[in-house]
């Protein structure tokens, strides 16, 4: 079994997508024995479940799901059609990663703010303040990591009850919704 030291921890999470790689071979102290060896495909525009959700202005879709690394991360595959983005928030446990493959967003993390496009990413550690929102016309697609997963597809899968679109009132509507899933509201969506 691999076991890191706080050194290995401070360097895997500088490197985002090693930490995914990492993870998904068994590293952050996982036994491989204990997780199913066998490897799988999504195909392109699929869900790994075949429960894709529309929320938050876009489509979202499973790659991988917690119950593939047995909550060790998850990652999602957003097609975002409306401008905006989620409240500024952050997550007491997890850290996200961003990587858009087309379109442009902005971001920020912290008092940090980015712009981002295909190609691009962001981290955003947990308990920094962070939010996103696509500003460009037309189609943008990211991909978004969640490390460790936690309750993350739960929490997806609740937001979608509130329909497709992107709430006005969102920090007031959600607020005990983000908290149950190890969230907190911190301000308002990104203007731009």
């Amino acid at each position: 079994m691999l076991t890191l030291t706080p050194m290995d921890r401070r360097l895997f999470l500088r490197f985002p997508p090693l930490a995914a790689v990492a993870t998904l071979l068994g590293g952050a102290g996982f036994d491989m024995d204990e997780r199913a060896k066998k490897g799988f495909k999504v195909e392109a525009g699929k869900d790994r479940w075949n429960e894709e959700l529309l929320i938050m202005g876009g489509s979202f879709r499973r790659m991988v799901s917690a119950k593939d690394t047995e909550g060790d991360l998850c990652i999602y595959h957003t097609t975002r059609q409306e401008k905006g983005g989620p409240a500024l928030h952050l997550h007491h446990h997890q850290d996200e990663w961003f990587y858009p493959m087309s379109g442009e967003f902005i971001m920020q993390v912290g008092v940090d703010r980015f712009e981002l496009k295909g190609g691009d990413s962001a981290f955003a550690p947990r308990g920094v303040p962070h939010a996103f929102a696509k500003v460009s016309e037309g189609e943008a697609q990211m991909l978004v990591l969640f490390q460790p997963a936690g309750s993350m597809e739960e929490f997806f899968a609740e937001v979608g009850k509130f329909g497709p679109n992107i709430p006005k009132d969102q920090e007031a509507l959600w607020k005990d919704l983000w908290a149950a899933h190890g969230m907190q509201l911190v301000g308002p969506p990104l203007q731009f």
